[in-house]
Parts: C-alpha cells; structure tokens; sequence
C-alpha cells in the first residue's frame, strides 16, 4: 500500500512538470534555425534510401526543446502509418543508459553499493576470472559491468537458455552468467556485452528489493513524468508504440522488446534492453542530465554524480567508455563538432541520444530502422545529424 501511495504522489508531483519543459523557437536558446533545418533534407534523404522508415528527432538546448519534429512513417508493413512527434520506440540498449546506469547510480549515492565492489557480493555464486595458464584469479567489479570491461562474452545463445530452462527464466540466465566463461581479464579488455547490464540488473535487485522495472519508475521516470516510458507498454502507451521487426507468422512486433535475451529470457524487463519511450519524455531525462541532475525542482541524481557518471574512470581511459554512457570508443554516434566531453548511447533498433554538456545541448534521434526486416541502417545518419545540430548552435562562450 505505501508503494502505491507513493507512487500516486510521485504522479501528481510530476504532472506539472511534464508541461514544463516548453518547445521554443531554435532562436530563443541561441541556435541559427536555417543551419538546424539541414537535418530535415539529411533525415529525408536516410528514407528515401529506405535505411529507416522514418523518424523523431528532438533537440533540447537550455532546458527547452528546440527542435522536435517527426518525419516518414513508424510503419510501412503490413500497412502505412504515419510518423508522429509523440510515437513511443523500443530503445533497445539506450535501455543500458536511461534505466539501468541512471539506478546504479542512484544506489551508489545511498551508500548501498560502490563501483570496486566485487560481483560476488551481491550474486554468491559469480564467478571470478581464471588465468587459463596460471590458474590466477581475478574478481569482477562492478566498474567493470558499466564499462564493458569485465571479460563477459557479449551475448548469450537464447536457444540453448531455452533448451536447459522454461521461459521466461531470469534465474536461469543469471546462473549461466555466473559460470560462463570470460573471455577477457577483468579491466584490461573493452568488449560491449549485454550480459553486464544484465547482471547490473540483478545487483540492483538484489539491493533495493525491488524489480528494475519498479525501481526505475519509482526513482526515474514518474518523478520526472515520463509518462510513456516503461518496460513492456500497455494501454495509450502501447497504441503509440512503432512496430520493429517482421515475424516469421506475418505479424510484427509491437510492444515487445525486439531484443531477444530481454524479451524470451528476462520477460521484457532486462537490464540491457526493453525500456519504450519517446522524444518528450527522453528530452525531460537528457535536460534533467544537462541541468546536472535536477530539473523543476525534482532532483534525481546529485551533481557530482553526473559528472562522475558522465566521465571515463581513471585507469580506463583507453577504452573511452564511462559509466554506462559512451564517450569515445568505436560505438559512439555524437559526430565531429560537438565538444569532447559529449557522451551517450545507441541503440540496435536505431535509436540514440548524445548529450554535450559544454553547449548544453541533447541530440534525441529515434528510429525503427529494424521495421521492417532488419535491414535498415542508421550508424552515419546519427553522427551527421549531430553534426547540424552542433554547427547550428551560435551563442556558446569559450
């Protein structure tokens, strides 16, 4: 009952927020509206070659949406429906940054975990890494989880998980990612792997008692009113959603995690994908993070965390990864102009967001390009369009 109460404090508290984060003119948060236009012509363009069906694209600059525009269509089979500005996309791994990282996080500033602990304090039976020569042993952090540095292979076989396990299985996959066998020493090694985050799920868990589903809707997305975003959608939500792929019967998925460890596995709640949102509720989250961690007087992470969440660690500089957000290995979208110090995530149905704190800026690009036979592409789109977005930005201090 107290969690209910809770929750319907946190609903009305947030109500007001949602229309506080108002869409202006390029030109009233400094930005040249001609340059910005550019990205219409270069998204077109991305449909016409049909690498994606359409798209939204939100840019946020000073606490305010600047840019928020929908083109082409969310679904072209097996009928055509038109793109609009509040469509809801599967995030695939954007999930790793918006949800899973942002509750680590939270966790570790109530003192309840710390990024050296080892993994096997929260999951006993977590193996550690083997030298297959010397026989040495070495622990996984949890540093190493939101780094991708922890030598854990990238995925696991769904169809061996079913073969051994009645799904969805959790459990099940939780103990295969505790005996699997790491393919990397610990901290030495950058290999993305979903596997990190869903073992980062389970601490969080483990920790707080409660779903990541739960959590993150407790501690992220109803105070900052993100009213379309949660695991596994229903109702208007779920009338919102963009389809992903084409199944094998005919149908298309829509609403259910396109990922498959997520959806077959983890039941569509998983620490490395099935988080559904769209442009307005993920440009309050990136304003929250650009307003270092607060937005309209709801605070969600302190400002120190940010930073620290938004930087490489020391001694992992070479990798270019920081605490679940990119900010320069290979995988990073943010382009050519914005500073340094950008980071952000993508995601495999063709969603990403790039934040620069130096200009102040949030690039939210949202895509189906798995809609409708995976073969879409989106990798060169993203890093142009952020590259518009930066280059239309005229009022910056240095």
């Amino acid at each position: 009952m107290k969690y209910i109460i809770s929750l319907l404090i946190l609903l009305i508290a947030g109500c007001s927020l949602y229309a506080q984060l108002p869409v202006v003119s390029p030109q009233k948060v400094g930005m040249d509206k001609r340059k910005l236009a550019y990205v219409d012509g270069i998204i077109r363009q991305s449909i016409q070659r049909r690498e994606i069906p359409g798209a939204v694209l939100a840019v946020v600059r000073h606490k305010k949406i600047a840019y928020l525009k929908a083109y082409g269509n969310k679904q072209v089979y097996p009928d055509t429906i038109a793109m609009t500005t509040n469509t809801v996309f599967d995030l695939a791994s954007v999930s790793k940054s918006v949800s899973t990282a942002i509750s680590t996080m939270i966790l570790l500033e109530r003192g309840q975990i710390r990024l050296r602990d080892n993994v096997s304090v929260y999951i006993p039976d977590f193996q550690p890494w083997t030298d297959p020569d010397s026989g040495r042993k070495k622990n996984i952090r949890i540093i190493d989880l939101l780094t991708h540095t922890s030598g854990l292979p990238p995925y696991a076989s769904v169809e061996e998980l079913t073969k051994e396990y009645t799904m969805p299985n959790p459990d099940g996959l939780i103990t295969y990612i505790s005996k699997v066998k790491r393919n990397n020493e610990p901290s030495t090694v950058f290999d993305y792997s979903c596997l990190n985050f869903i073992t980062l799920q389970r601490i969080i868990e483990t920790v707080s008692g409660m779903s990541l589903q739960n959590f993150a809707q407790q501690n992220i997305f109803i105070p900052l009113a993100m009213r379309h975003t949660d695991y596994n959608p229903t109702g208007e939500t779920l009338s919102w959603v963009a389809p992903t792929q084409k199944q094998a019967d005919g149908s298309v998925l829509k609403g259910k995690v396109h990922d498959p460890l997520a959806g077959i596995v983890n039941g569509g709640v998983s620490g490395n994908a099935g988080v559904f949102s769209n442009a307005q509720d993920l440009s309050i989250l990136s304003a929250m993070l650009l307003n270092n961690g607060e937005i309209q007087g709801v605070r969600i992470l302190s400002p120190l965390t940010v930073k620290a969440m938004r930087s490489v660690p020391r001694g992992f500089e070479k990798f270019g990864r920081a605490l679940g957000w990119d900010v320069y290995s290979g995988y990073a979208s943010d382009g050519d102009i914005f500073d340094v110090s950008a980071y952000g995530h993508t995601g495999y149905t063709g969603t990403s967001i790039t934040i620069d704190p130096e200009s102040d800026t949030a690039v939210i690009l949202l895509t189906n390009r798995v809609h409708p036979e995976d073969k879409g592409a989106v990798s060169r789109l993203r890093e142009v369009v952020s590259n518009v977005v930066a280059a239309s930005i005229i009022d910056i201090n240095f």
